[in-house]
């Protein structure tokens, strides 16, 4: 908010707030490369836009759970983070595919028509709860082929430092 003089009067004024990229994800990860790989993307998208990574924690004493329980306890955990506020998009393989052309286009039509926050979700190691599924506002898929949880952070987050360049028209994408 600001303030400006009108008929003598000081009348507040909203600003706008651009909105807010995060990426949730379930777990630290173990492999040096792929915290590097998600520092330098980081640094890179935080050029561009107010970007955040969540990290959700494993569950303790997972091994004793079937996939089917880890999937639920990890929604729950998931769920409590995300707002009503928030537009979540899961990146999963039943998902949308897109270009990189295609994706950066997305992400600007979401930065133009939205007020809520960007939410992108990878899902721990066996995916989504059925409860996260029903909240989710959208579906991506990256590819036709399964990569890891830890290895999809940095294939995401290329992608996402991809498409802010082809949208500033930097010289990073060839087409």
């Amino acid at each position: 908010m600001f303030l400006i003089k009108k008929a003598k009067k000081w009348v507040e004024i909203p600003t706008f707030v651009p909105m807010k990229i995060q990426l949730y994800q379930i777990g630290k990860t173990s492999f040096s490369f792929v915290q590097e790989g998600e520092k330098i993307y980081g640094d890179r998208i935080r050029r561009f836009t107010k970007f955040e990574q969540v990290t959700i924690p494993n569950l303790k004493k997972s091994n004793k759970l079937s996939e089917v329980d880890i999937r639920k306890k990890e929604g729950e955990m998931i769920l409590q983070k995300v707002s009503q506020k928030d537009y979540l998009v899961l990146l999963d393989d039943k998902g949308k595919t897109y270009t990189s052309l295609e994706f950066a286009q997305y992400i600007k039509e979401k930065q133009n028509y939205s007020s809520k926050n960007l939410v992108f979700l990878i899902g721990g190691a066996y995916g989504f709860s059925e409860a996260v599924y029903q909240r989710a506002d959208a579906k991506i898929s990256l590819s036709a082929m399964t990569f890891s949880h830890q290895i999809i952070r940095v294939v995401f987050l290329e992608q996402l430092y991809r498409a802010f360049s082809i949208l500033k028209g930097g010289p990073y994408h060839h087409e």
